[in-house]
């Protein structure tokens, strides 16, 4: 299977476990894999016959601006789940990075990498 990847997605949403980041809010980065055969697209020089990667960054960047979650591995299930709603993406890595955990004593990042199949 064909990927096309969609990286270094930049959000300011307001998920997080403490009530302090569901207010203040933080960035996020998002990076897609998506799986999709782009052997049609590849031979016909057709942008109908491939995905509209655009269509693929305003779903994660509604759902991360617009929604609160508690935990980031529901929100990156969301994303999932928008993503694998596109016609042609069979399935979907998602990489979501908190770039700022509110951890004492912490400067790195926290990443939740999860992968999802659309069921046939």
């Amino acid at each position: 299977m064909d990927q096309i990847r969609v990286t270094n997605i930049r959000c300011y949403g307001y998920t997080g476990f403490l009530p302090e980041e569901q207010v203040l809010g933080q960035w996020f980065k998002v990076d897609l894999t998506m799986d999709i055969d782009l052997s049609p697209s590849g031979s016909s020089d057709d942008l109908t016959q491939t995905l509209d990667y655009c269509k693929a960054i305003e779903k994660v960047k509604i759902l991360v601006e617009g929604k609160k979650f508690a935990l980031l591995e529901k929100m990156a299930a969301a994303i999932a789940k928008d993503i694998l709603s596109l016609e042609l993406v069979q399935k979907v890595r998602v990489e979501l990075t908190k770039l700022a955990a509110p951890i004492p004593n912490f400067g790195g990042e926290i990443t939740i990498d999860i992968t999802r199949t659309k069921e046939s």
